[in-house]
């Protein structure tokens, strides 16, 4: 589907690809018609896809953040009345007011042509804790904040950086549409058998940007992480949705869980990635 030619779908079927921006395709669908989204936006200043879009590349702080909290006001409304979100954000430093990022010769993919400038209140090489700046927008847009996953990467990416360690996590929030919803605490456990806790050791699926073809994604989610929070937070049949879908990991999890599901993805190289992984 085009999200800018195509009507709004009175029903979901097993699978449903569109292409387009989130902020469009999302009133494309039916309202409460999702039970778990599992998404990871395009990170603030950190890479560039290439597209006409500033979206996470070149746009200020306050703009991104606006942004994310204009989407999931529209992701609410899909949502049904005991869905989640599953919201995996990446941290940034200030750029010092650089326009652009140098190339890193331990990880080539960060390297990027244009970059935000500093956010006002912050200072050169300052961690800019965004992934809690974008959960506190969040909760006072009226989301429900329920948890906080550490995602460890025990292989995670060097880093040129000789004044700080090297950062080998990142962030998954549990997100709420409302005060109860559905989350099956024996569908996984943790160490031991015991619960699952908020320390995951997952392994990424790291590319070598030189190593790819033009629609390859340069950070795909690893699928193990993608098949840990649809099967945590949804039941075979229900939908999962995907709105910056990327390389489709989060639509071929919940293919292979016996799901169905929903992506958007702005980029016409990504889709057609998309199609090649989930949708043959």
């Amino acid at each position: 589907m085009d999200a800018e030619v195509d009507a709004e779908l009175s029903a979901l079927p097993a699978g449903t690809l569109i292409q387009g921006r989130a902020s469009t395709a999302l009133d494309l669908l039916p309202p409460e018609t999702v039970r778990t989204v599992v998404t990871s936006p395009p990170y603030w200043s950190l890479r560039d896809y290439d597209i006409d879009d500033p979206f996470g590349r070149d746009d200020a702080l306050s703009d991104y953040v606006s942004r994310l909290v204009d989407d999931f006001r529209k992701l609410r409304r899909v949502l049904t009345g005991d869905g989640t979100v599953w919201l995996n954000i990446g941290d940034a430093y200030t750029s010092g007011n650089r326009r652009y990022r140098a190339p890193d010769k331990k990880n080539r993919a960060r390297a990027m042509t244009v970059r935000p400038p500093t956010p006002r209140g912050l200072k050169p090489k300052d961690l800019i804790g965004l992934p809690w700046r974008v959960a506190f927008a969040l909760q006072e847009d009226g989301w429900w904040v329920r948890s906080e996953v550490v995602w460890y990467k025990p292989n995670a990416h060097p880093e040129s950086v000789a004044d700080r360690p090297t950062k080998a996590h990142e962030t998954v929030f549990l997100l709420s549409k409302n005060q109860d919803y559905y989350y099956n605490i024996r569908a996984i456990r943790g160490a031991n058998g015991r619960r699952l806790r908020t320390v995951w050791d997952i392994p990424t699926s790291p590319r070598r940007r030189d190593d790819l073809p033009d629609d390859e994604h340069p950070a795909p989610m690893p699928i193990s992480l993608a098949h840990r929070c649809v099967t945590l937070t949804s039941e075979i049949g229900d939908v999962v949705l995907d709105p910056y879908a990327g390389s489709g990991t989060t639509l071929l999890a919940a293919a292979q869980l016996r799901r169905r599901w929903v992506g958007i993805e702005i980029k016409p190289e990504f889709v057609r990635l998309i199609e090649r992984r989930v949708c043959r």
